[in-house]
């Protein structure tokens, strides 16, 4: 948003998610750039809580590279976030980054496998779990840890991506046109598979796992590729993974004409057009511990 992996192509590394052991650089860069284009619409989820006091601790599940634990800093300035996630190497990242911010004293780093046995987080006010919940291999479970961790009255934030952005239009590139769409089909059952609760309705599952469901708000994003230099860098960088991921699936000629795409130097690279977009919707639960 978001983040470690937010997104299909990003499955299996974001996101979000917990996320699965990938310290690339590669990926980390794609959540850092995640959270950049996206940092407007993150800070309105966080201002949108409804929380009841502002939180002293927060549990960020699934933190990636700190796209949540540092929006939920600099909402709650008097609260500490402990940032879980299955990467050293995101968690190496966050650390690195909130000793820059002057926020280390009110960060603490915690790698875990929540699909195994959760290791002790206290007992938050608020947890964030961010593209990370429909990672998990049994989300019910989850959910009930979840409420079990959290202290009375606290709150519990699901926020899912829908699916992966798209930032090209229909008709492009003109030789190619509909490219985009061509390799979310190839993923579509392969995701499916993989991720089964991703674009799951929380509501149910939150209120079966003892939560009070408070709000559910959908986000329509659209951020112009004139309104942030990283949206270009943030396709680029996006549809190199979605093109190692959906090669198999495409013909010829399409993998030719994404790849001139790709090429930074080509007169048809992506970060030549001025056409570029990021849209999605991103839909958040609040849920309470009553």
């Amino acid at each position: 948003m978001t983040h470690a992996s937010p997104h299909t192509a990003h499955e299996g590394a974001h996101p979000a998610a917990q996320h699965t052991p990938d310290d690339s650089e590669g990926h980390a860069e794609i959540l850092d750039l995640d959270a950049e284009v996206l940092a407007e619409h993150t800070a309105s989820i966080t201002a949108w809580l409804p929380v009841e006091k502002d939180p002293r601790h927060i549990v960020d599940l699934g933190c990636g590279t700190g796209t949540g634990t540092f929006a939920l800093l600099t909402r709650f300035p008097g609260a500490e976030v402990t940032a879980v996630d299955t990467s050293a190497g995101h968690l190496r990242r966050l650390r690195e980054r909130a000793e820059a911010l002057g926020a280390g004293d009110r960060v603490r780093t915690v790698q875990a496998d929540l699909d195994a046995d959760w290791p002790e987080l206290g007992r938050p006010d608020l947890v964030w779990a961010s593209a990370s919940m429909h990672h998990m291999a049994d989300p019910g479970r989850a959910l009930r840890k979840v409420h079990d961790l959290l202290a009375p009255g606290g709150l519990f934030a699901v926020v899912e991506l829908a699916g992966f952005p798209r930032f090209l239009p229909g008709d492009a590139p003109e030789e190619r046109p509909g490219i985009e769409e061509r390799c979310h089909a190839a993923l579509a059952h392969h995701a499916a598979e993989r991720v089964p609760h991703r674009g799951a309705d929380w509501g149910p599952m939150l209120a079966a796992a003892g939560f009070g469901v408070e709000g559910e708000r959908t986000i329509t994003v659209n951020v112009e590729g004139s309104r942030s230099d990283a949206v270009g860098h943030y396709a680029l960088s996006s549809l190199k993974r979605l093109r190692d991921s959906a090669a198999h699936e495409l013909s010829a000629e399409d993998l030719t004409a994404l790849d001139q795409l790709l090429d930074t130097d080509s007169p048809r690279s992506i970060l030549r057009r001025g056409d570029l977009a990021v849209r999605t919707e991103r839909t958040v639960w609040a849920a309470r511990r009553v």
